[in-house]
This record gives C-alpha cells, structure tokens and sequence, in this order.
C-alpha cells in the first residue's frame, strides 16, 4: 500500500516522536509502499500492518476511510 509520507510525519508528531518525524522526513521518499519500504518504516519502530491499520483504512477507518476509499 501507498502512503504519502506527510501522512507518517503527521502520525509521529501526533505520537510526541520528534526525533523520528525529523529522521522519516530525511529518509523516507515522497510517497511510501508499505512493501517496498518495510525496512527503513521498521529502522524507524513503524511496523507496516500497523501502519496500514492507523492510516491506510483498516479497522478503525484510517484514512482510506474519511476519504471513501
């Protein structure tokens, strides 16, 4: 799954991780596949089903939700 990265950055500050959000924005490309970037969202303590349940939609909506996706 695809996620922009604001998205991540927003989710660590929200979470009081200033140093990560700094770290994410360096490292991490525009937008982020959950597959493809498995390493570095782990390097940074995100575990991608995880991510993908906060924001991309599961089953608290996330998202994926508030957009109607």
């Amino acid at each position: 799954m695809q996620i922009p990265k604001d998205q991540i950055l927003s989710l660590l500050k929200g979470q009081g991780d200033d140093a990560k959000a700094q770290q994410a924005e360096s490292e991490l490309p525009d937008t982020v596949d959950t597959d493809e970037h498995a390493g570095l969202l782990s390097k940074l303590g995100l575990n991608p089903a995880e991510l993908i349940a906060k924001l991309g939609g599961g089953a608290g909506g996330g998202i994926a939700g508030k957009l109607g996706l």
